[in-house]
């Protein structure tokens, strides 16, 4: 992800912060400076947000943690102002899976909450509670604070809707009777309709509501996509969306070879070559860089992407949606005996997702 700083490693896991997650520090010393707090109640109040942000890495890193059980490993987690975010490999399949690698990140704040409870002493009502919160966070609520947030977290990540841990938890259970897209969409539909409850309490109540009810049902239509595209590749393999017809130039020639060709053709990704064989890709965003820094008169090989993806022509596509989708400007080179023999790119997949889905729909429709 651009604009990110990589903080370290935990478990062989890239851990990465945003560069926005300065501006919410900037935020919360500007608040507690115009309510009148003094150096320390800000200091706390810092304190209690880096708190948090640890709650959430560890939270993702449940997640990661659990998947890597089942063979799933984790590019990196990502600190964002509005949470983290772990980029797994690829989502589990399997029920049984899904089910303990969701539930995993809500039982870490669970977990938190459950220690932190034995070194803090409950207030015995609402009253209490409220006098002990009031004031902000200091030394003596800190504790009681961290205790609620992760209680907060926990419940709302359990709410059974995409993409809070809580749907993927209610898809895994639906799909030990239903199959997976078919699971996606009733956990999609039921997590849309909490979300219009959550978005007309809104309008009486808390506005935040209405902003959490319009990302569930955002979430909700992609995981519902992205499955049932998954379901409808099922079965095929590389080999039945290969492009055999391809544009190619040879490394030497110049950017404004490449240019000429993009304005003449629909092609926008160009397999680049050295005595006929493939040494890299040329995409148009590289070529606009390349005549902006450089000049048209630079030869190609110092402005293609030299980092070539193989794919074998058997491989089933179900297996590789998520790599193609991550790779959207690279042209990916198909094999068959460890020759080269075509190419695949995004945009010849979604053509093929696109032609599948209206054959299906009108085969229902005939039925």
């Amino acid at each position: 992800m651009k604009g990110t700083f990589k903080l370290g490693k935990i478990s062989g896991i890239g851990l990465f912060i945003h560069w926005t997650f300065s501006l919410l520090i900037a935020f919360i010393i500007f608040i507690n400076y115009q309510s009148g707090y003094n150096a320390i109640q800000i200091f706390w109040s810092v304190g209690f947000i880096m708190s948090i942000f640890i709650t959430v890495v560890l939270h993702e890193l449940g997640h990661a943690l659990a998947a890597k059980n089942f063979g799933i490993t984790t590019k990196d987690i990502t600190l964002l102002p509005i949470g983290g975010l772990a980029r797994l490999e690829r989502l589990p399949e399997k029920p049984s899976e899904e089910l303990i690698v969701a539930i995993a990140g809500p039982m870490v704040n669970l977990g938190l909450a459950l220690i932190t409870g034995f070194f803090i002493t409950l207030p015995e009502n609402p009253e209490l509670m409220a006098t002990q919160l009031s004031g902000g966070i200091n030394a003596h609520n800190f504790f009681l604070n961290f205790f609620i947030v992760n209680i907060v977290l926990a419940v709302f990540n359990l709410i059974p809707a995409f993409p809070m841990d809580g749907g993927r938890i209610l898809r895994a259970l639906l799909a030990f009777k239903f199959k997976r897209h078919v699971a996606t969409k009733i956990a999609a539909r039921i997590g849309q309709l909490l979300a219009v409850g959550f978005i007309i309490l809104g309008f009486f109540s808390n506005p935040f509501l209405i902003f959490i009810g319009l990302f569930v049902i955002m979430g909700a239509q992609m995981e519902t996509e992205y499955t049932e595209s998954k379901y409808i590749l099922k079965g095929y393999k590389v080999r039945d969306v290969l492009m055999k017809q391809y544009q190619s130039i040879d490394s030497n020639e110049p950017i404004k070879t490449a240019v000429d060709l993009l304005l003449d053709s629909q092609s926008k990704i160009f397999l680049i070559t050295e005595n006929g064989e493939p040494v890299g890709t040329l995409n148009r965003d590289q070529m606009i860089l390349a005549l902006s820094q450089k000049g048209e008169n630079i030869p190609i090989h110092t402005a293609m992407n030299k980092n070539l993806i193989f794919l074998d022509v058997e491989t089933l596509l179900e297996d590789i949606f998520e790599m193609v989708f991550s790779n959207k400007s690279n042209l990916m080179l198909v094999m068959e005996n460890n020759q080269f023999i075509g190419t695949l790119d995004t945009e010849n997949l979604l053509e093929f997702l696109l032609i599948k889905e209206v054959k299906t729909q009108k085969t229902y429709a005939n039925e």
